[in-house]
Order: C-alpha cells, then sequence, then structure tokens
C-alpha cells in the first residue's frame, strides 16, 4: 500500500531534495564516463579480430594510399548499403515468412545491385502456384503419406493428386546449387513437388524456401542410399528403356514405383533418351522420380518443344533463369549469414566500388602458381579490371580531395593470390590515386564438399562475391557461374589454360551473358545423330569458356 504525500513540505526538506536531485545527476554523469571507459577495452579485442580480414583472423588486409600521410586510408562513416527498398525482388519472393528466422531473405536486396532484369507477372503467378502445391502435397500432409504408401506398395498409381521429384546432389557447392535450381524448374514445368535430399554436409546452409512446408527430404524416405544411384543403376529410365522393362504406351499402373534419371556430366554428355518429347511424355506417367546432378541442365529444358512457351512465359529474357530462380531458392541461413553481414561491414562497406576476382584451380589439371598469376595480370594489363599502378611519383593530394576507396575481394583456396596482389598496391601507387584495400576471407587449400563449416563459408563468399560490382571468375567453375548469376553481372572470364602447354594464349574473355553454362549438354539422337544443341535455336549458344558447352542467351 502506498503513503499518500503530503501536500506541503517545509522549506528544509525541498532543500534536501534539490541536493539529493543534484548528486544523482552527478552520479549518473560519472558513470555514463564509465561505462564508454569498459565498453572501449571490452570491444578492444573484437576491434583488433576484426582487422584481420579472415574468417579466422589472420591478417589478409593490405590497404594502400601513398598518397595520404603513412599510406591511412581514408573512409567514410559506416552505413548500410541501400540499393533497393523492395526486400520481396519486385514480387520474386513470398512476403509469408517471419523475418527473425531467416534474415537474409528480406535483406540480401540492400547488398545486392538492382537487378538488370524485368520480373515476368507469370513467373510470381507460378511460384505462388507452386507454393500452394508444395504445402497440399509436401511432408507431413495427408497426400504425402498416401503417396509415400503408394511408392512402399512397389508400383506406379494412375491419377495421383501429387507427383515428386527428389533430388539427390553431387560433387561441391557451386554443382549443388545449380543442378538443384534446375530441378526446381523441371518440378515447375512437370507439377512436381520438389524435394532435396540435402545431406549432412549442407545442414544448415539454406532457408526453407516455400512457407508453410519442407523441401528437406525426411529421413524415413525408403530409397535414400544415394550411392545406389549411378549411371548403371538397374531403377534408371535409360538402362530400363534399354532392357525392354516397358514400352512408350504402357499405362502408368504397370510402371515400377519410381524412376530414377541420371543427369550428371558423364564424358562431357548427357545421356540420351532425356531431353526427347516421347521421353518425356513416358516420364510423366511416373509419380515419383529421383535425380542426381551436378550439371546446370536448365539449357537443356529450352530445347524442348512441348516446354518453350511455358518457358518464353516465365523468361522473356533468357538471361534471367538462374539470376531469379536463385535468387528466389536461395537463402543462407542466420548463422550462414551472420558471417556475411560481419564481413562486409568490417571491410566492403566503405568502398566506392568492390571488385571480385575468383581463382579456381582444378585438381584432375593443376595450373602451377606462377603461371596462372601472370595470367590474371595479363588479363588485368588488357581490360583494366583492377586498379592501374604507376611507377612515378603520385600528384599531392590536399584533405579536401575526395579520394576514392576500392576493395578487391579475392576467393581462392590459395593465399599466394591475395598476398602477390597486396604487395603491389602496398608498394606502388595507383594512377587515379585511389586508395585500394585487398581482402581474402579464407584459403582452404584443397576443397572439403563433405565438410559443413567449409561449405558454409563457400556459400559466405559465393554471396560476398555477388555483391561486388563487377567480376572475374575462373572458366569452368560453377562457383563463380553462381556468384556473377546472383549478381547480374556479365564477368570476366579468366580462360581455362591450353592442356600441353598450360599457358592460355587469350588470358581472359568478357561473358555476353549473365546465365551459367552446362559443361554437357545432351545426347539428341531424337532430333537426328550428332545434333548440335547449340544450332536448334538462336538464343540457345556455345559457351565462352567451354567450348561444346551451351548457356542461353538475350537474341
Amino acid at each position: 500500500m502506498k503513503m499518500a504525500k503530503s501536500p506541503r513540505r517545509s522549506q528544509e526538506e525541498e532543500d534536501v531534495a534539490e541536493e539529493e536531485k543534484k548528486n544523482i545527476s552527478h552520479w549518473r554523469r560519472l558513470r555514463r564516463s564509465e561505462l564508454v571507459l569498459i565498453g572501449i577495452f571490452v570491444s578492444l579485442p573484437a576491434i583488433i579480430l576484426l582487422i584481420g580480414g579472415r574468417w579466422g583472423g589472420n591478417a589478409a588486409v593490405a590497404q594502400s594510399d601513398p598518397a595520404s600521410p603513412k599510406g591511412k586510408v581514408e573512409t567514410k562513416p559506416s552505413t548500410t548499403p541501400a540499393i533497393s527498398s523492395d526486400k520481396l525482388l519486385g514480387g520474386l519472393l513470398s512476403p509469408n515468412f517471419d523475418e527473425q528466422s531467416c534474415q537474409s531473405r528480406y535483406k540480401s536486396h540492400q547488398y545486392w545491385q538492382k537487378s538488370p532484369f524485368t520480373l515476368s507477372p507469370y513467373l510470381t503467378k507460378k511460384l505462388r502456384k507452386y507454393e500452394s502445391y508444395h504445402k497440399k502435397c509436401g511432408p507431413g500432409s495427408k497426400l504425402y503419406k498416401k503417396a509415400m504408401k503408394q511408392l512402399k506398395s512397389g508400383h506406379n498409381y494412375e491419377n495421383s493428386q501429387c507427383q515428386y521429384v527428389i533430388w539427390f546432389p553431387c560433387n561441391g557447392l557451386g554443382n549443388r546449387m545449380l543442378s538443384l535450381a534446375s530441378a526446381f524448374l523441371y518440378a515447375l514445368l512437370t507439377n512436381r513437388v520438389l524435394l532435396a535430399n540435402m545431406g549432412k554436409e549442407s545442414e544448415n546452409l539454406f532457408c526453407e524456401p516455400f512457407p508453410g512446408s519442407l523441401w528437406v527430404l525426411p529421413p524415413d524416405f525408403p530409397y535414400n542410399q544415394h550411392y545406389n544411384l549411378h549411371i548403371e543403376a538397374p531403377q534408371s529410365y535409360v538402362n530400363m528403356l534399354k532392357r525392354g522393362a516397358f514400352s512408350y504406351n504402357a499405362n502408368a499402373s504397370s510402371l515400377p514405383a519410381y524412376v530414377y534419371l541420371h543427369l550428371e556430366q558423364f564424358s562431357l554428355r548427357m545421356q540420351n533418351n532425356i531431353f526427347c518429347e516421347e521421353d518425356q511424355k513416358m516420364l510423366s506417367k511416373f509419380n515419383w522420380m529421383l535425380l542426381k546432378s551436378d550439371s546446370y541442365f536448365a539449357p537443356a529444358l529450352f530445347l524442348m518443344p512441348s516446354y518453350q512457351e511455358e518457358l518464353k512465359r516465365m523468361f522473356p529474357e533468357k538471361e534471367s533463369v538462374f539470376h531469379h530462380l536463385g535468387r528466389y531458392l536461395y537463402h543462407p541461413t542466420n548463422e550462414v549469414w551472420g558471417r556475411i553481414e560481419r564481413y562486409y561491414d568490417a571491410y566492403l562497406a566503405h568502398a566506392d566500388e568492390k571488385i571480385g576476382l575468383q581463382v579456381r584451380i582444378f585438381r584432375e589439371k593443376p595450373i602451377k602458381f606462377e603461371v596462372m598469376y601472370d595470367q590474371i595480370m595479363r588479363c588485368t594489363n588488357q581490360v583494366k579490371f583492377l586498379p592501374e599502378i604507376t611507377h612515378s611519383e603520385p600528384p599531392m593530394r590536399n584533405s579536401s580531395t575526395n579520394t576514392k576507396h576500392k576493395a578487391i575481394l579475392i576467393t581462392s583456396l590459395y593465399a599466394g593470390y591475395s598476398e602477390r596482389i597486396r604487395a603491389i598496391y602496398y608498394d606502388n601507387p595507383t594512377l587515379n590515386g585511389e586508395v585500394v584495400s585487398v581482402y581474402q576471407p579464407s584459403h582452404e587449400e584443397e576443397q572439403q564438399t563433405e565438410a559443413q563449416n567449409h561449405n558454409q563459408k563457400a556459400l559466405a563468399e559465393i554471396y560476398l562475391l555477388s555483391f561486388c560490382d563487377q567480376m572475374t571468375i575462373t572458366a569452368w567453375s560453377t562457383f563463380g557461374y553462381v556468384a556473377h548469376s546472383f549478381a547480374g553481372i556479365k564477368p570476366w572470364i579468366l580462360m581455362r589454360p591450353d592442356w600441353n602447354t598450360e599457358v592460355a594464349e587469350v588470358p581472359c574473355i568478357k561473358s555476353t551473358t549473365v546465365e551459367p553454362c552446362l559443361h554437357s549438354p545432351p545426347l539428341l539422337e531424337c532430333r537426328g545423330k550428332d545434333t548440335d544443341a547449340a544450332h536448334l535455336l538462336p538464343y540457345v549458344r556455345h559457351c565462352e569458356d567451354v567450348g561444346f558447352g551451351i548457356k542461353l542467351y538475350d537474341s
């Protein structure tokens, strides 16, 4: 019970009260100062850690500005980039998610450049319709339980309400992201529910892309042994066709419980009898389809007449396929997004221009460091993708000069390239007086596809690359394909050296499309022997970096 305040106080009491107010105010001012001082000391180790420029904190930053005293970098106040205010990417994303559970979904647009493509209203409608279908037929639903019961019976059924395509991974993260996006496009075209066998190494990488449902294959799926899925598997569609397990006019109820599509590149070609009209009609009778792939096979779907009208409505701009599907599907979990944001804010946020350089050395033909480094230098000397240096004294700069800060982000398994490029800008002034910083988040030395932490770092670096204003990538690299397609950038491509001389005659070529390359185009014997897929449609042509590969272009 509160005591009632006395309506009147003596003058003495009022004087005492006034003195207490002064003491309290003085104490608060002192406490603020102490708290600020304590905060500085507590924060100091974290500040020192951030200076390193790598995930682990080892020094990986060189900032060179010879025109300023002692090479000091002039920086602007830290601000979160605000390139676009449209967190739904023009309607590409569904608003039916909790923002805090997956922060990247509605925050990535703040870091990406504005998309160079117009989003098709038909694609938006198609995605919303698919989301409802996925929720109705996805794991946990009554229809999914019914479909599982039919699958376990060992027989296919006619007139099923739900059909499925189960994706299985193959090779590294870039390959997986490209092939899974292709499988999703196939699901959209064939009215199937996409479920993904992510594997332990891919756990905690991506948020769920479909509201109110799951896309991860439940662990109790009966045919979950990915090691049984290979080109010689007896359940393979091509192998069943060869041994006469069914005919093209077979009824759905007479077919096996599931069919397997092997879309891994084999001798740099995909199998025949997959991207042909008659075979696709046959495949549509199977309610359950297992699909294993390491390839971006989306361009092959454009070769099929039965899908072309639908694809035209979904993607009036052919180069936008992975750009839109990738931005729709892939949202890093909060753990991975935290790495991305912290690194960006610490090292890239102040830059006026961000330049990405991705260097990939392939195990089947490792190129010596000096040879690859020389190719990078020949490329930048020709096309100037890195800031130019000068060996003469730079002009004196007064304090009012608006100096530009350029950040070079290098992603590679090896530290040598960033160390050598950093030394260039440490030892030489730039021609135009820019401040140049060189960063590399990690150098794992070797690819570790089966390690979850390695994949988290790789995904973070793909996203950081995609936030750059311009980019140079390595030929054949799916990692680089994903990054530049996310960004909507046509990159410079470091060409693959000659197999014998180990030297690339042309160091780099400018890509003329945003789309990734399908390294292994399909055999199309149904169109005629030795059919070249790049000659069938004006917007499907050979890749710049893989001469026999195909990709999509805007005519």
